[in-house]
């Protein structure tokens, strides 16, 4: 018998391994959350006099497993007790906690691994040393918290460290309640006392842990300048919105203090996908506020923001529920060091210019939400993005104009002041093109504005394009903007983000700042129109892409500049999730989802016609006349080659002809099945075409209360996003606030599997196209897509290279990856190099992890050359002293796009699109946090070994000819290529 070689990794084994070098100690704790640790330090310093040896480490710090090695061996092998608290279970710290456990038993050590929830994991009982009671009665001590019961466990430890020190049990400590920064810790009756009558409620939820901890520093600061803008916090303590007890407390409280607004620091999702939670009990739009583990020095130098564990979650499952992104509140700094225990606690610390935009945030849906309709001035902008001419205010899937037409009428019916409409799409537009020569910023009034903003704001736009009174939409001392006003509705055209004339190469470049004009639009908006909210009508605008960081901005950051705090309604077509993100995580949209256009099934042209007519007689005929099928057999294969449709059918001239046969019949029945758009949607409305469907038909009334809620200040229920022509009915009735996935279960087993057969699909295609294998190809990765389809584009390139992700089954999270031998596979593996577009790389930096840890695993097999091209190439390149793991390619950071659409038909010849295209994909990702680092040339060696690209169209309802999206990766490839 053989054995099949399988190899594995686990995500925890591509981060870099680190020493801590801390020298050995009686009392050893370990923990994942920085309130155990902090809290221990502090009652360390009280206790240290009386107490042995104490060592304590943050379990982030320990994840490779050389780590963990190093530490047993200088540390944890000569305690005499050690503590473990695992955040999310064993399968978190499998290594570590495995390893500790068989040291503990070969050393005889006391250990305890004990839960980080409320939830008990019997394997971390088999794991421990300690009996199960005494587990429990550590345990208690943990979830109690604050610093006498910590205190009470560094006493009970020193127990089992053979030290005798008297220890009281764990006490009691409330587990949920109210909170005011200096009295600390009260009942809910007395923080409503406390609440001054007549003012706006914001509650504040946020965890326990922080108050035992004494890390309240981020929610006082939030409560001071809440206070300051007239607003009436009120913090509610809680231990998870997972615990019942507390979420019927949170349920109960916020019924009872009536809230304008809720902001919320707790992580992760409180009812999930769609599920209602404590926070639904009233109306009140929820923010979070992100409190981050991310240090501050690394929010501010990562383009990203925040790392990869934050943007879960504190960001992305957070979206589940519904939550308006805030920003972040404050960032882990470090407290002084403690020698005695070989440890640095660290502690969240506000970040003020945060914490002021996050109550300015606050305050202006407070404002919108108690302001009467007929009073209420909302700025609708007219996303204009370049596409093709002539579409002037172009969306994606949406026909703009005539939806704001709609929308105007439905805001009048609704008690808004609207006041002489158009009548039509171009009366609209003519308005907007012909706006009144008042309406503007003066140069002064914009000069004065900008001088509030950070001067690195100010001097990037100047250096990047001069002095304002340059600008092209500057005018007769102001900068001038299309716009119209229809009563206290505002409707506009927004400037161009750059060069008028380079449009489309100016919209995602990241390191070009915006127009003096844009800035002055976003300043007139706020500063002289005074908007209450802004309204974008459809996707995709130019603000959410505009350069800063991908999450967690700063006020340099130009989405911030120009937006502000101002509420933003985004109606965002439902198949494109990744763009969605976008919008909510950078300008804080509350994104409506509304349907996609309309499809209708093609009808055969006349030649496919007479094809369809024989080969359905050739069917009637097979089995009943044998020289009659013979000769319709003939008949077809002659008329296919005379009309030139076995070219598109694939029908080689040397196939044989029952293979020529099934290959016109799969193709006439592909034809028939293609569905094509017929219109554009026009929001809140239902077309006639959709009518049969009560579902669809249903939208339309959702969409106009959900537009209608959203501009009353008011929470939408939140729904998931995706393509229902690609059978996702889950995102129908539209009129929801769009949630895309959860990262950290992609690619899913279903998606795994249909990647799989998409991998033989390619295969078998280039087989029979070219009589071989390929040994190396391109694939395009897209950010919305892999939300479309749970990663079905990451699993076939998995399933190319002959890797599957490793699940945790309880979860389903991925936690690593696996090779398969090839005997098992059946064929050779497949050198795969990934172009990922710039939303991919900003959504899924541990897929891009995952990714390279497959390249590398697959790359150290020793496998015969032909077996495996990437090994081989890794093997060449090592003696050739080259780079031999880039596999994956995309833009600098901050950067979108193939790097052609500007090009798209203009006369730049084959090889000046090559160029651009390749020089875009200028960086290699990859590493632990799936970060980037510049390798110029990288992407052209390893297109001009490639034998094809990849390139999937998931949604049924997207033209790949109406955008340029499509065209530039795949033309540029091919030119490249060429």
């Amino acid at each position: 018998m053989h054995l099949l070689q399988t190899t594995s990794t686990t995500l925890d084994d591509i981060v870099e391994p680190l020493d801590l070098r801390q020298p050995p100690g009686d009392i050893v704790v370990l923990s994942f959350a920085d309130s155990d640790l902090a809290g221990l330090a502090a009652a360390f310093a009280i206790e240290k006099d009386q107490l042995l040896s104490v060592r304590l480490a943050h379990l982030r710090d320990l994840r490779h497993p050389m780590s963990i090695d190093l530490w047993i061996d200088k540390v944890g092998k000569h305690a005499k007790v050690i503590v473990v608290r695992l955040l999310g279970g064993l399968d978190w710290w499998r290594y570590g906690a495995e390893a500790l456990a068989q040291m503990a038993r070969e050393h005889g050590i006391a250990l305890a691994v004990l839960p980080g929830e409320d939830r008990d994991d019997p394997r971390l009982d088999e794991a421990s040393t300690l009996p199960p009671d005494e587990l429990k009665a550590l345990l208690q001590f943990f979830r109690e918290g604050g610093r006498e019961n910590l205190r009470a466990l560094l006493r009970r430890l020193a127990g089992h460290a053979g030290l005798s020190l008297p220890a009281r049990e764990p006490e009691p400590v409330p587990r949920m309640g109210g909170y005011l920064p200096g009295q600390g810790a009260m009942t809910l009756d007395q923080l409503q006392a406390e609440l001054a009558p007549g003012v706006p409620v914001v509650p504040i939820v946020f965890y326990r842990s922080a108050l035992l901890a004494a890390d309240t520093a981020p929610i006082d600061a939030l409560c001071e300048a809440l206070g300051s803008r007239g607003l009436a916090p009120a913090p509610l303590v809680i231990p998870s919105l997972k615990d019942p007890q507390a979420s019927e407390f949170v349920h109960g409280a916020l019924q009872r203090l009536a809230p304008s607004v809720i902001v919320t620091t707790t992580a992760f999702a409180a009812g999930g996908e769609g599920e209602t939670s404590a926070l639904d009990a009233v109306d009140a739009p929820v923010l979070q506020a992100v409190i981050a583990t991310t240090r501050r020095a690394a929010w501010r130098e990562s383009p990203r923001g925040l790392g990869p564990a934050d943007l879960a979650m504190h960001v992305v499952l957070p979206e589940l529920d519904g939550r308006v992104l805030a920003g972040a509140l404050a960032f882990k700094d470090a407290l002084p060091a403690e020698a005695a225990l070989a440890f640095t606690a660290f502690a969240s610390r506000p970040e003020p210019d945060r914490i002021a935009f996050v109550a300015d945030r606050v305050a202006a849906i407070v404002r919108l939400r108690t302001k009467a309709r007929a009073e209420r001035l909302v700025a609708v902008v007219l996303p204009d993005y370049p596409g093709a001419p002539g579409r002037t205010g172009y969306a994606v899937g949406l026909d703009v104009p005539a939806s704001v037409v709609a929308l105007l009428a439905d805001l009048d019916e609704a008690g808004y002041r609207v006041s002489d409409p158009p009548q039509d799409p171009r009366a609209l537009l003519d308005r907007l093109e012909a706006g009144p020569a008042a309406i503007g910023l003066p140069l002064q009034d914009y000069r004065r504005l900008v001088a509030d903003l950070p001067a690195e704001v100010g001097g990037r736009i100047d250096a990047a394009w001069g002095d304002p009174a340059d600008d092209p939409d500057f005018r007769d001392g102001a900068f001038r903007f299309r716009a119209a006003s229809f009563g206290n509705l505002l409707v506009a055209l927004p400037p161009d983000r750059g060069r008028t004339s380079d449009r489309r190469a100016a919209y995602h470049d990241p390191t070009l700042p915006p127009r003096h004009a844009l800035l002055a639009f976003g300043m007139w908006l706020r500063h002289v129109v005074k908007a209450d909210a802004l309204l974008h009508m459809g996707a995709h605008g130019t603000l959410e892409w505009l350069p800063g960081k991908a999450v967690a901005l700063t006020g340099s950051c130009f989405p911030e500049t120009i937006v502000g705090p101002l509420p933003v309604i985004y109606p965002f077509i439902v198949s494109n999730p990744g763009e969605a993100a976008q919008a909510k995580r950078r300008i804080a949209a509350v994104t409506i989802g509304h349907l996609p256009p309309p499809l209708v099934n093609t009808e055969l042209s006349g030649a496919a016609q007479e094809l369809e007519r024989l080969v359905d007689e050739y069917a009637i005929a097979d089995g009943l006349d044998r020289r009659r099928r013979e000769r319709l057999a003939q008949l077809i294969i002659e008329a296919a080659r005379s009309s030139d449709l076995a070219r598109e059918a694939g029908v080689a001239a040397d196939l044989h002809p029952d293979e020529a046969l099934r290959k016109i019949d799969a193709w006439l029945c592909d034809l028939k099945d293609l569905a094509v758009k017929d219109g554009l949607h026009i929001y809140g409305r239902a077309d006639a075409a959709e009518s049969h469907d009560p579902l669809w038909q249903g939208c339309a009334e959702a969409e106009r209360a959900a537009l209608i809620m959203a501009l009353d200040g008011k929470r939408l229920p939140a729904g998931p996003a995706g393509a229902p022509q690609r059978g996702r009915r889950d995102v129908l009735p539209t009129g929801r606030n769009l949630f895309t996935a959860d990262p950290r279960l992609l690619p899913t087993p279903t998606a795994m599997e249909l990647g799989r057969l998409g991998a033989d699909e390619v295969i078998r295609n280039y087989l029979q196209t070219h009589g071989e294998m390929p040994r190396a190809l391109v694939i395009d990765l897209w950010g919305s897509a892999t939300l479309r389809t749970g990663g079905e584009e990451i699993a076939q390139g998995l399933a190319l290279m002959g890797c599957r992700p490793i699940w945790d089954r309880g979860t389903g999270r991925v936690t690593g990856i696996e090779v398969l031998p090839c005997a098992a596979m059946g064929r050779p593996r497949v050198d795969v190099t990934w172009r990922i577009s710039g939303l991919f790389r900003d959504l899924f930096p541990a897929q891009i992890a995952l990714i390279d840890a497959a390249v590398r695993l697959v790359a150290e097999r020793e496998e015969d050359d032909d077996e495996n091209p990437l090994a081989a190439s890794a093997r060449a390149s090592r003696s050739d002293g080259a780079s031999p793991l880039a596999r994956i390619f995309g833009n600098a950071p901050g950067a979108y796009g193939a790097g052609v659409e500007d090009l798209l038909g203009g006369d730049t010849g084959r090889a000046g699109v090559g160029a651009a295209y390749l020089a875009a994909a200028s960086h290699v990702y990859g590493g632990a946090e799936g970060e980037g680092l510049a390798l110029p040339g990288g992407f052209a060696a390893r297109v001009g070994c490639a034998d094809l690209l990849v390139h999937g169209s998931d949604d049924p309802s997207r033209d790949l000819l109406e955008g340029g999206e499509d065209v530039a990766f795949v033309g540029g490839f091919a030119a490249a290529a060429a």
